[in-house]
């Protein structure tokens, strides 16, 4: 029998905003390392998302348009070249940086800053997570709005569109040996990569002999169950030792990373745990209370392997995707750990 294939419908707009990975607009893929063009004046070109990012020099004034991204530019040192956080609301700073960020302005809580906001605050650089953040559409300030101020803008390279659906933890080390250097933080970048990879490696050595879980990622709002089958979070439960029940041979996922479900397919797929992302406790108690109420018989309910995950670990760009993969790993094979 073939198995089910979930809707082809994608989630909703509000489910992919609030996991911060909503993308609209079509910038290309990839970056690559810094190339310094004119050695008098520190010129140096990103090439990022298959544009060209210019730097005259290290930036002095820089915005991080997500609590994910301020955290990184925070551990490479540059709280005191910030002129601006956003999105603050949408998920709290680990405790060890909220005193280095009280003094940094916020733009904005719930959702990306408006055009005149951003520009008010006179940023030479800013880093997003995703192009959402320059959408237009939305009241943002666009990229080619942004240049012509003057502001470079740096999309998280899983973030880029093109890269949305094929993503990895690694686009996250790309990140780092890209802005370590162009933002003047060379040394932090590599520190920050070399801790990275130490915990990617243990997690890897702690699995070696153990037999893959299969795996349901998936995110609730309200009674909408949406399921994740290709990027930055397939790869995630991938180097969890998960073994994903949806992925990107699902129809569902062929043009998009996430879809609505129904939950007989999810019941269907009978996964031994489930990944959820949440934003707050709050949310975290909704997803657990519709999960038990749901799917009873369910083995990872039955068994209360439910493992819920910052929606923050999720973004690109961050080093919560690391976080991630240890946090799951441990929540899939605890005697491991």
């Amino acid at each position: 029998m073939t198995p089910p294939r979930p809707s082809r419908s994608a989630a909703p707009a509000t489910v992919l905003a609030a996991l911060g990975l909503l993308t609209l607009t079509a910038c290309g893929s990839g970056v690559t390392e810094p190339q310094v063009e004119d050695k008098g004046a520190e010129r140096t070109v990103l090439d990022n998302c298959g544009r060209e990012v210019v730097l005259s020099g290290p930036p002095e004034a820089i915005v991080g348009l997500n609590p994910s991204q301020t955290e990184l530019l925070l551990r490479l040192g540059l709280g005191d070249r910030m002129v601006g956080q956003a999105q603050t609301a949408t998920a709290p700073l680990p405790e060890d940086l909220r005193a280095q960020a009280e003094d940094i302005p916020v733009l904005s809580e719930d959702a990306p800053p408006t055009r005149e906001v951003l520009l008010q605050a006179s940023p030479d650089f800013v880093f997003a997570p995703t192009s959402y953040e320059f959408t237009a559409e939305q009241g943002f300030a666009s990229i080619e709005q942004l240049d012509r101020a003057g502001t470079a803008a740096y999309i998280a390279t899983g973030g880029c569109p093109d890269r949305r659906m094929t993503g990895t933890v690694e686009d996250l080390f790309t990140d780092l040996e890209t802005l370590g250097p162009a933002l003047g933080a060379a040394e932090a970048a590599d520190e920050l990569a070399a801790q990275a990879r130490g915990t990617l490696d243990e997690v890897a050595a702690r699995l070696a002999d153990q037999e893959p879980v299969t795996v349901a990622q998936v995110y609730v709002e309200g009674s909408t169950l949406s399921a994740i089958g290709a990027g930055i979070e397939y790869d995630i439960i991938r180097q969890a030792g998960g073994e994903n029940v949806f992925g990107p041979q699902d129809a569902a996922f062929a043009d998009f990373f996430a879809a609505v479900i129904d939950g007989e397919v999810l019941a269907e797929r009978a996964p031994q745990a489930v990944v959820f992302a949440v934003n707050s406790p709050e949310h975290e108690e909704a997803t657990r209370d519709y999960l038990a109420r749901t799917f009873p018989t369910l083995d990872a309910v039955r068994e209360d392997r439910l493992i819920a995950v910052p929606a923050s670990s999720l973004y690109p760009g961050t080093l919560g995707n690391v976080d991630a993969v240890a946090d799951i790993a441990a929540g899939l094979y605890p005697d491991a750990f």
